[in-house]
Parts: C-alpha cells; structure tokens; sequence
C-alpha cells in the first residue's frame, strides 16, 4: 500500500518499461499500486453540548442540553483534504502558485484557494486559471486576459489567454505549482490540457509540480471511443488516451511524469522534473460522482451537475457538424438533442431504432429564451454498465448524413473540419465519415476502438493510484 502522498520524483525515476502498444502504430498513446485508503470521516468536531448556566436560579428548571451532532462521514477525502490532513507537509515553507478554478474546493465546499492561504508555514503568491477563468463563467473557447483578484489581491495568471503555457516570468520566484483542477474524464474537457502544459513549464523551469487528486466522475472503469492519432493531438486533445479516458487527473500526470515522450519536454528535463501527486482517500474505480459522498461542483458554465458530465460524454461529439444541437431550449445541457427539420417524435424513434446499450430517450419539453415551449429528446442512461458512453455521437453522425440531402462533412468549412478531426482524434473516422456519409461503417469503428480500448486500459494499470 502506498502512503497517501504519492512522491514521483523524476531525478531518480523507475527506468521506463518498453509499452510496444503506445509507441506501434495503432498504439492508444503516445508512449502514454492500488493507492487509497478506507473511507475517512470528516474532522469537523461535533457541536458541543450545551451546559447550564453558573447563575441560574436554583429554583427554574434547566433545559436539556441539546443532543451532540455527529461529525458528517465524508466516503471520499479529496487531494485538498488529505494535504490539510497531512499538515501540509507537501507546500509547507515553500512559495507556491495555484491553478484552479470554482471547482476546487475540499470535501466542505471551501476553496482550495482559502484553504491555502490560511495553511501555516505556506506562501501562496499567485493564482493560475485554466479556460473558463478563476470562477467558472468564462465562455467555452474564449480567451482572457492576466488579473488581479479583487477577493485575495493575488495576481491571477490566465493560461487561456496569449498564452496556454506558463511563462518564465510567471513562474519567477515559485518553488511549487499546486495543480487543482476538477477534469470531468473525458479528452475534450480541457482541464487536463491545463495541466499537461503546466508541468511542461515547470519541468523546464525547476518548478516542482503538486498535483492535489480529485475523483473521476465517471469512475475509473470506463474507458471508451476512439485513440487518438498523434497528428491530432491539440489543447482539446492533449492525452493520447480514448475519448472516455477512465484516469484521475493525478494518474494522468503520474503517466505524463512517468513515460518517455508524454510531455513536449528534452528527455533530460523529463527526469529531472518533480513531481508530487497527493492522492484521494476512500475513492475506488467503481465510484461515480454520486457514490463520492461530494457536492458536485460545476465546472464549466453547461457543466453543472454529474448529469451533464454524463451527456458531454455522450453527446458533444455528435453535435459538432450535421445539424445536431444539444440541450432543449435552455434545458438539458447536453443530455437532450435535437434537429432542425425533424420533429422530437421522428428523432425519437430513429435513436430508440439503434436499440444502444445502456440508453432510452424520451420526449420532453423545456421553455426557449423567449418564453415558448420547445421539444427535444432526452437521453437517459438505463444500464451503467452495459453503457458506452461515445457511441451515440457517431451514430448522430451517420443520422446526420442520412436526413441532409448532401454529406455535411464533406461540405463542412475548413475550420469546422480541423476542430472536429482534433476533437475526435481519428483520421481513420474523418476519411470514412466524409466519404461513405450515410452508408459509413459504425460498428466496425466502434468494435475496433473498443479492442483498442482494452489494449490501453491494461497497459495503464501500471500508474493507477486506487482500486477497483
């Protein structure tokens, strides 16, 4: 069992094993045990009892002390919680630097940022935001400029603005960047891009990085879609792992830290690198966000609660080119779907035709910006574990061929085909899609990414923090 503080120190690493699969042409990576403790409860003290007062008079009788309140039992002890826990033995006299965003908090819903600054003997000096900004409610894809925070006067640094790397400047002065992002499990979700080109800076630049761990929302088990080519790799792409990934964020750079070629780095700097992975207690691989025991923070404007992470999973691909648009009116955020010329009962009855694994749909109605009803399809999950989670999208896609009179991907305008060849990361499906359209062979991609997939999940094993 490992301690709680995984220490991957890169100066003396464990020589790389050769992976054939992730360096062979088919590999799922790029080159891309069991750590946790038993549940912890949670060291908020019990309310004290109440007692009777000195001077009371003899003769008025005391009121009953109200009964003590038991502490709240937590399953699941974040990164965060462990380092508080730990005394904050990992940041302690050091000057760090925090990248992160509204949804790091601890097990209480307090910021990772106060907890931070509060902790003894830690200097925290500078704040680092990934997209979507500091508190969550930068649009996707848009860009913002270096701050200050009117909260805690600390400078907040933008990494999705010029730059999408920390700068020298911008690291000057830190001996620490404590990473603490909450990624939702799928490859598109930019959290973990935030955190590859942070640990590249501060390889490069003697930072070490402090990587505080938060749960997978969609457990650790499942792994699904397709690899992703290496001329593909992008800021929504920048793992090459499968769309579904089935990795916390620390595993991911535990990989990043571990394997030759993960990181845009000499080979030389790559071993040189620190890193320190503060691992969870109490988390399993079976767990998804509900079994945590954790408020579900949101964290991008249209991902608020595990029923939307649950949706970009499924949905977000097949919405790119077609005609299909997620959500209905301002409701269902990527769980319902709809299409433009066809009505929520045709578009029903041509998902329920496909007879998915693990999915049902169903009509529903949700009121648009103006104020009238509209009607969309929502999906929902009926069996986890026959679920798999990107196979509609590309069902959506060959639906999408089949109701236009002409292949949207091959009329599609070349910055909408560069992001989506980034997004889905397969060359193999974008020469199919654009040339078969309707008529494109689905299941023989999905079963071949599926093999693939198992390939991938047996080979990274090796860098998991937690048990099944």
């Amino acid at each position: 069992m490992l301690p709680s503080t995984v220490m991957a120190r890169m100066a003396q690493p464990p020589r790389p094993r050769a992976l054939p699969f992730l360096t062979a042409t088919l590999s799922l990576l790029a080159a891309f045990a069991a750590c946790s403790s038993s549940g912890a409860r949670s060291h908020l003290p019990a309310r004290a009892a109440g007692s009777a007062a000195a001077t009371a008079p003899a003769t008025r009788p005391v009121a009953p002390a109200p009964a003590a309140q038991p502490a709240t039992i937590f399953p699941v002890m974040l990164g965060i919680d462990v380092l508080e826990h730990e005394g904050y033995a990992a940041v302690k006299g050091k000057r760090i630097g925090l990248l992160t965003h509204a949804a790091g908090v601890d097990r209480r819903g307090v910021s990772t940022v106060d907890v931070l600054r509060r902790a003894p003997g830690v200097r925290l000096v500078a704040l680092f935001a990934p997209e979507h900004g500091l508190y969550g409610v930068e649009e996707a894809g848009r860009n913002f400029a270096d701050t200050i925070d009117r909260r805690t006067g600390l400078p907040v640094y933008s990494l999705y603005g010029r730059t999408r790397k920390p700068t020298r400047q911008m690291l000057r002065g830190l001996d620490a960047l404590v990473i603490d992002l909450q990624d939702i499990g799928v490859r598109s979700y930019t959290y973990a891009s935030a955190l590859r080109y942070a640990m590249e800076a501060c390889f490069e630049n003697n930072v070490e990085v402090i990587v505080l761990d938060r749960p997978n929302p969609l457990g650790g088990l499942k792994v699904d879609g397709p690899p992703m080519d290496p001329d593909l790799v992008s800021y929504v792409g920048a793992f090459r792992v499968p769309y579904v990934h089935g990795l916390t964020i620390g595993e991911l750079a535990r990989i990043a830290a571990s394997v030759p070629g993960m990181l845009a780095v000499p080979e030389a700097v790559r071993l040189k690198g620190r890193l320190t992975i503060v691992s969870m207690r109490g988390w399993r691989r079976s767990m998804r966000w509900p079994d945590t025991g954790l408020p579900f923070i949101p964290t991008s404007p249209y991902v608020q609660d595990f029923s939307s992470v649950v949706g970009y999973a499924m949905t977000g691909l097949g919405c790119e080119i077609g005609g299909f648009t997620w959500g209905v009116g301002r409701s269902y955020p990527f769980r319902g779907i709809s299409y433009k010329g066809r009505t929520a009962e045709q578009l029903e009855q041509a998902l329920r035709a496909l007879h998915l694994p693990g999915l049902n749909s169903m009509r529903v109605a949700a009121p648009a910006a103006a104020g009238n009803a509209v009607t969309g399809v929502y999906i929902e999950v009926t069996d986890w574990d026959a679920w798999r989670p990107a196979e509609l999208s590309f069902h959506l896609m060959r639906l999408a061929c089949q109701w236009n009179a002409t292949n949207p991907f091959a009329a599609a305008p070349p910055d909408k085909v560069s992001m989506f060849r980034k997004l889905v990361g397969s060359n193999a499906w974008w020469n199919a899609i654009r040339r078969d359209g309707a008529r494109v062979d689905v299941a023989g991609f999905l079963a071949d990414w599926r093999s693939r997939d198992l390939v991938y999940q047996q080979q990274t094993r090796r860098y998991w923090l937690y048990p099944e």
